[in-house]
């Protein structure tokens, strides 16, 4: 997490984040084991910074560089004298034996990607309890350095084929360090090894989402004060929740803004008015904006240029609607870690761009008014947990996420309203197969995308020149990796089939079967 928030009451345990792309699936496992954690990159964590925040435990995280490197990240060599257990992982490793007088090698030959085996050693290691049964155990590598000494007082414990020091410790100092990533899902037992070093560390286990609740009202309230603030909504999961928990914290210090950007699923304008007017109670202003929306993305096929277009006309049109309740000072916005991570460095480290999201980034300056993302350190599991705690519905917390740019990166190439009607009715009918088949809950996310092409096809006779339609379902816990579902071949024939007969303008449908990486869950 990048903003600490007061917590006298719970042991801490400090990330230093070495700019993975993966980091903040360390804090996760760390979450679903109650342990409070916070990330805090390398270069903002100095002997000063850990005697103020005091970890019960530190992880280092991998990271894209090499020791080698002009200016490579270096943890504070205060560190190592703290007495607290110590985990590093992948490039951790590396820059532990790097700091501790072991050494460090260049590929040459050595460099592991993807699904390796580690064989354990004679000795038996207590972070490692309850692995190795069956002799050996999968997991993830990506790195391409080696360690090719260890460290005086480290001892091996596992190896693998290209890493003869998968998995070293010294007991004595409580310090641990793997060439692998034991918070992927590709390491099966990686959760294992966070437990089993908690443990050793001394957590009680203590932090759960009611005080995430509780700590988060507390903070939206001394951020705020007796301030107005006005919430982006957009029906989703995200700014749902967000909504709630804010009311709950302010009152009716809030305002939600629901804008229609004529960019929505059939029937959700008036789906999400109805449940936040009629059930929440909630002081709701309904934006019809979607000629605004529309007339600037006319013409526009790049996928950067959508979103940077949606993220600005959402900006303006939040800045009318603030000043419409009296000058609102806060904008409050659903923004998860996956949307920050994939837009800019969540903690201020080095990882890489992936692509801009609409609500990431902050506000111009001439907007005048400051941001409230009391979800911004979260996953989707999370937040649904999180909604569950402040008793939204299971039908309502269960639904597949929906993007702010909405239809627009569904619709690759330029967007004219003829296709947006095409892509809504069709997704309606998908969305449907769905749910009479009984697999909406096995599935994270799926949706339909109209393609940027005609094809030929022929209907009663007849020769027809419609578009092409691609049917997208992935399966995921948290959005970072995805997998295609695995659809039975009749239920997609059935599905391709409603959707040609119902939906006039399609008469070719594809399914997508790509992973997340190499794609991306949205095609842009």
């Amino acid at each position: 997490m990048t903003q600490s928030i007061p917590h006298t009451h719970h042991d801490r345990l400090l990330i230093i984040d070495f700019g993975s792309q993966v980091t903040q699936l360390i804090a996760r496992r760390l979450r679903e084991l109650n342990v409070y954690c916070e990330i805090h990159p390398f270069n903002k964590v100095d002997d000063a910074f850990l005697a103020a925040f005091a970890p019960k435990a530190v992880i280092f995280s991998g990271g894209p560089a090499s020791v080698f490197a002009d200016g490579a990240p270096m943890p504070p060599k205060g560190v190592f004298d703290m007495g607290v257990p110590i985990l590093g992982i992948c490039y951790g490793q590396q820059v532990m034996m790097h700091c501790l007088g072991g050494r460090v090698e260049r590929g040459h030959g050595t460099a592991e990607f993807g699904r390796a085996y580690v064989t354990p050693t004679a000795a038996r290691l207590p972070i490692l309890d309850g692995w190795f049964a069956e002799g050996r155990e999968q997991v993830w590598m990506s790195h391409g350095d080696h360690v090719s000494e260890i460290a005086p007082g480290f001892e091996v414990y596992g190896t693998s084929p290209n890493a003869p020091f998968a998995i070293t410790a010294d007991p004595a100092r409580r310090f641990f360090a793997v060439q692998f990533h034991p918070e992927v899902h590709h390491t099966p037992k990686g959760a294992k090894l966070y437990e089993n070093f908690v443990r050793l560390a001394g957590f009680k286990g203590d932090w759960t989402m009611g005080a995430y609740r509780e700590e988060a009202i507390r903070k939206i309230r001394e951020q705020v004060g007796d301030q107005k603030v006005i919430c982006g909504l957009s029906g989703g999961v995200d700014s749902s929740v967000a909504a709630v928990l804010i009311h709950e914290a302010i009152g009716d210090q809030l305002t939600c803004v629901f804008v229609d950007h004529g960019l929505l699923r059939l029937g959700e304008a008036e789906q999400v008015v109805t449940m936040f007017r009629d059930h929440y109670n909630m002081p709701l202003i309904h934006a019809d904006e979607s000629d605004l929306f529309l007339g600037a993305l006319e013409g526009v096929s790049d996928p950067e240029v959508k979103r940077k277009t949606i993220g600005r006309l959402f900006i303006e049109v939040f800045e009318k609607h603030a000043k419409s309740v009296g000058g609102a000072t806060f904008l409050a916005q659903g923004t998860l870690y996956p949307d920050v991570i994939e837009s800019v460095s969540f903690s201020g480290g080095p990882s890489v761009t992936i692509k801009s999201h609409h609500n990431v980034g902050g506000l111009p300056e001439k907007m005048g008014m400051k941001l409230v993302e009391p979800l911004r350190e979260l996953f989707k599991d999370e937040v649904r947990a999180l909604g569950r705690e402040l008793g939204l519905p299971d039908a309502f917390i269960g639904r597949h996420p929906f993007p702010g740019p909405g239809l627009a990166i569904r619709c690759p190439g330029e967007i004219t309203r003829e296709k947006l009607d095409i892509l809504r009715r069709a997704d309606a009918v998908y969305i449907d197969q769905i749910r009479k088949h009984g697999l909406y809950d096995e599935i994270w996310q799926a949706f339909a995308a109209i393609l940027p092409m005609r094809t030929v096809g022929v209907m009663g006779d007849g020769r027809t020149y419609d578009y092409a339609l691609a049917l997208r379902a992935v399966t995921s816990v948290d959005g970072m990796t995805a997998d295609y579902y695995p659809f039975t071949h009749d239920f997609l024939g059935e599905t391709a089939t409603r959707i040609i007969n119902e939906v006039q303008g399609v008469n070719r449908v594809f399914y997508d079967c790509t992973s997340k990486p190499p794609g991306t869950i949205e095609l842009e």
